[in-house]
């Protein structure tokens, strides 16, 4: 079964070692409370606010051990105003046989925002 996990964090400023580092962050906490596997992985989508432009993100994943030949694409979110500013998103398609209710979705730094409902959990809480 092929499963989306969702991720989000938010940057301070679009500098390239802070999107990378951020990036990074993200995947890796994305992969260990999913129990996931580079070779499990299919495809990474990941977006980014308009105001980030200085750096790929997608360049943070590849530079993961054992992530090199994941398929990994950067785009950006629609520019809807009042959106939250300075934000990387990911979808990661993910082969598992962890039930859709099971699937722990992260959100780091102001990006907790996006789900208030996960208030109150790991995920909620990862400032």
């Amino acid at each position: 079964m092929i499963r989306g996990v969702r991720g989000a964090v938010t940057v301070k400023a679009d500098k390239p070692e802070e999107i990378l580092a951020e990036t990074r962050r993200l995947v890796l906490e994305m992969a260990k409370e999913n129990r996931i596997e580079p070779e499990d992985v299919a495809s990474v989508i990941v977006s980014t606010t308009t105001d980030i432009s200085s750096a790929f993100p997608a360049k943070a994943v590849r530079t993961i051990d054992q992530w090199t030949y994941v398929p990994v694409m950067c785009t950006h979110e629609m520019d809807v105003p009042g959106s939250m500013p300075l934000c990387i998103r990911i979808m990661m398609h993910v082969n598992t046989a962890i039930s859709q209710q099971e699937i722990k979705h992260i959100y780091l730094n102001e990006a907790v925002k996006l789900r208030p409902d996960l208030q109150g959990s790991k995920e909620a809480s990862s400032l």
